[in-house]
């Protein structure tokens, strides 16, 4: 989360919270934040909670995906492609079953259930969220059809492949040199990104959150009929 963002990117940041927080008023609404690795869907989903408490009453409640990784022996079983890693890396019916389908009953949920550091199993507590409150649940690949239906409205937050690749990377400390998105050490993740668009390319997302420029994010509503869905680049 940037200390001190600009004015651009803290009244986009309202503009868009006060979008989601509009959704399903006086009960529980689900978001998804999608995106490729690196585009900052973390970081905006904790400016969002943050913001949040100086713009509404509901509560705001954040689960990343990240949380729901399947072991390593599950995500590599079919090798370490990208396609292995679209169709493998997550337990979706874990999300099921400890989030999404809880979270519609009114009950707690449990936030994750595997560490994808330390690749082990994890116990947080339960988390009980308010009766109207809104669960951000970000992450790659949530427009996919194990999915279908989740979502009240989801955010696509939105940068080319020559932006988050190098902000991916840095997380990791990658050399410089694998920072184009062609670099053979990229293939896994752009690979899976580019078949994603393929298969989401009939469900638009709900808004566009154009992230190129962190410090001056632009909020779109998405086109049907326009290629990209008329992301700018």
């Amino acid at each position: 989360m940037l200390e001190h963002p600009t004015a651009e990117r803290a009244q986009v940041l309202l503009d868009l919270l006060e979008l989601v927080v509009a959704v399903r008023p006086r009960e529980r609404a689900i978001i998804g934040i999608d995106g490729p690795d690196g585009v900052g869907k973390s970081m905006l989903a904790l400016e969002l909670q943050v913001l949040a408490p100086t713009v509404t009453e509901r509560e705001v409640v954040g689960v990343g995906i990240d949380g729901f990784h399947h072991p390593r022996a599950v995500r590599y079983a079919h090798g370490r492609d990208a396609e292995s890693y679209y169709h493998h890396a997550f337990d979706y019916d874990a999300l099921r079953r400890c989030v999404l389908d809880p979270f519609r009953q009114g009950r707690e949920i449990v936030p994750a259930v595997h560490d994808v550091a330390t690749d082990r199993p994890v116990h947080p507590d339960p988390i009980e969220p308010a009766d109207d409150a809104v669960l951000l649940l970000e992450g790659v690949f949530l427009r996919r059809p194990e999915l279908a239906g989740a979502f009240d409205a989801t955010v696509l937050v939105a940068a080319p492949f020559e932006v988050t690749v190098p902000r991916g990377n840095a997380r990791f400390g990658a050399p410089a040199e694998q920072d184009h998105p062609g670099h053979p050490a990229n293939a896994r993740y752009v690979g899976a990104q580019q078949r994603y668009r393929y298969v989401s390319e009939q469900h638009p997302p709900t808004w566009i959150l154009d992230n190129a420029r962190i410090e001056r994010p632009a909020l779109l509503e998405p086109d049907p009929e326009a290629p990209g869905w008329g992301i700018p680049w």
